[in-house]
């Protein structure tokens, strides 16, 4: 009995440096982990991120450091690697079949992160144009024009280009005229013109360009394209104002729009 106590306490002694050390590394991971979670979270909160994703995302880091630190101060002992090697093909295996779900968990930190659009604001991604109602770890959640509720995947989202409407403040309308051979150009581009800055919303920088673009065998094709403030109009409404008034003042004037023409060929056959 007296021989176990004197291992006992002498294996004791010897661990005392082991078991110091391990504790060194686990109280400075815990240091580390709360210093650099806290310092993520306020981050965050600068960029307004939402408060479930801060909160989560500072657990992520958090937890991670913790038992990273834990890991550390337990290989002092026994060696956890070959343990951890028999976890890791489980890990794997349930990793495999989750990688679409890790997936878009990913892709959807970094677009909370990166912030390329808000809740709110309108964006064209992989086809689709209209309102962001919700941005989650999942998916995003657009409401299109027509009204549709479509709701991608935020892998897809990252992994297209995608159009910010929101954020230009200017936008270009361009829309082609078709005018008779007849037509007096100078004419044509003042009525335009005319018609173009009468649009509230008008911006006289870029200039507007007015140009005669090619000539078919029955028309001459006008290219017209200016820009306008978002803040204060809209394309489809300022590009109605134009062609209404254009088509207004060319009633007026008697200017007109050529139709198409086709030639019918007909030939007699003898009796």
């Amino acid at each position: 009995m007296d021989v176990y106590w004197q291992k006992f306490i002498e294996s004791f002694i010897t661990g005392i440096p082991n078991l110091l050390t391990a504790l060194v590394i686990f109280v400075v991971s815990l240091y580390l982990a709360r210093l650099l979670s806290n310092l993520l979270k306020r981050v965050l909160q600068r960029r307004r991120a939402p408060a479930g994703v801060t909160h989560l995302l500072g657990e992520v880091v958090l937890w991670s450091i913790v038992i990273a630190g834990m890991i550390t101060a337990l290989e002092r002992f026994f060696p956890v690697t070959a343990f951890l090697a028999g976890l890791g093909i489980i890990g794997f295996t349930v990793g495999f079949a989750l990688q679409d779900i890790m997936k878009n968990f990913a892709s959807g930190v970094i677009l909370l992160l990166q912030q390329p659009f808000h809740v709110g604001e309108t964006i064209g991604v992989k086809g689709f144009d209209g309102t962001v109602i919700a941005i989650d770890l999942r998916a995003t959640e657009i409401k299109a024009a027509d009204g549709r509720v479509v709701i991608l995947p935020n892998a897809e989202v990252l992994a297209n280009p995608i159009i910010n409407y929101s954020r230009a403040n200017q936008r270009r309308v361009d829309f082609n005229l078709y005018l008779s051979h007849a037509t007096e150009p100078d004419v044509v581009r003042r009525i335009v013109m005319d018609a173009i800055q009468s649009v509230p919303g008008f911006v006289p920088e870029p200039e507007p360009v007015i140009v005669f673009n090619s000539l078919t065998d029955n028309a001459l094709e006008l290219n017209v394209n200016f820009w306008i403030d978002v803040t204060k109009n809209d394309l489809l409404h300022a590009k109605d104002i134009v062609l209404l008034k254009v088509h207004s003042v060319f009633h007026e004037e008697g200017i007109e729009i050529p139709h198409p023409v086709q030639t019918l060929l007909s030939t007699q056959i003898p009796k």
